[in-house]
């Protein structure tokens, strides 16, 4: 069943808070070196430069919940109750509209600028502190722990799409994936949780990152909960895979056949068949 082991929340978000102090100055770099903003980007239908517009809209959102500066999230956010899929896509069409034209051209120094405002006013913050976050739904159990790892996970992962969209070099490290995968996966794979594919299925996924986090995924009856460190049980399907493969695949940017045929990620357990359906239950974050 597996060793259980603890981490220090505090010092892992700490960590977190590094790596994304340090990620930001190399995606400022790329920003600049794109020779053409228009060069379609490793995004379907995104150019580079509406991947830097997004990005830059989510160094916005998550530095403006902690400002004085007021958002109309009302008039930004679609009505109704949609899908998370469904809304995520709807925030992600508005935010390419931030920046157009020749305002791309600072898309840069304005992620720096609200990178370090974020670091600045959340300095000191336990990682359990709530964070007002709407474009996640309705009363998301979001922290600041989950929060620094979305923008990490962000940052790198969209790094990667605009530099295989102007062909330049982007390194994601494992100890920076592994960070992004403990800190935020418990929040955001719930949320991706298809729940029409989920009525009815009960599986237990035991998912262990190489160097990182253990994750227990359960999915019962239309839910999921996703536990750090959870209790020794019996689990149906057990995934062990290294940091940066699952996060490219998590992120559909590495088919998943690619990262087992690598040797990068594989599955074991009473069931191992049950991995495929982790993909299937749980959309991208």
């Amino acid at each position: 069943m597996g060793t259980v082991t603890r981490f220090d929340a505090v010092a892992e978000h700490e960590r977190t808070r590094a790596a994304l102090r340090a990620v930001v100055p190399r995606l400022v770099r790329l920003l600049r070196d794109v020779p053409d903003l228009e060069a379609a980007s490793g995004v379907p239908v995104w150019t580079v430069g509406d991947v830097g517009a997004h990005l830059a809209g989510v160094h916005f959102a998550y530095s403006a919940g902690f400002t004085d500066e007021a958002v109309e999230w009302d008039a930004l956010l679609p009505t109704g109750d949609g899908s998370f899929s469904e809304r995520i896509a709807a925030v992600n069409a508005t935010s390419v509209g931030l920046f157009v034209g020749e305002e791309r051209a600072r898309i840069g120094d304005f992620i720096a600028e609200r990178s370090e405002t974020f670091l600045r006013v959340t300095e000191g913050l336990p990682p359990d502190t709530p964070v007002n976050a709407p474009w996640l739904g309705k009363d998301p159990a979001l922290t600041l722990a989950a929060a620094t790892g979305l923008m990490l996970s962000e940052s790198l992962v969209h790094g990667l799409d605009i530099a295989r969209g102007a062909g330049l070099p982007w390194a994601i490290g494992p100890a920076e994936a592994g960070l992004v995968l403990g800190q935020s996966m418990p929040t955001m794979m719930p949320l991706g949780l298809d729940a029409e594919r989920a009525r009815g299925v009960s599986i237990a996924f035991e998912l262990v990152i190489k160097g990182g986090p253990r994750l227990a995924v359960v999915v019962e009856n239309g839910a999921a909960t996703v536990t750090r460190d959870a209790p020794p049980r019996a689990y149906d399907c057990r995934i062990t895979a290294e940091p940066v493969a699952f996060l490219l695949v998590s992120f559909r940017r590495m088919p998943v056949w690619k990262a087992i045929a690598h040797g990068r990620m594989r599955a074991g357990g009473r069931r191992p068949w049950l991995a495929m359906r982790l993909g299937e239950l749980i959309g991208s974050p």
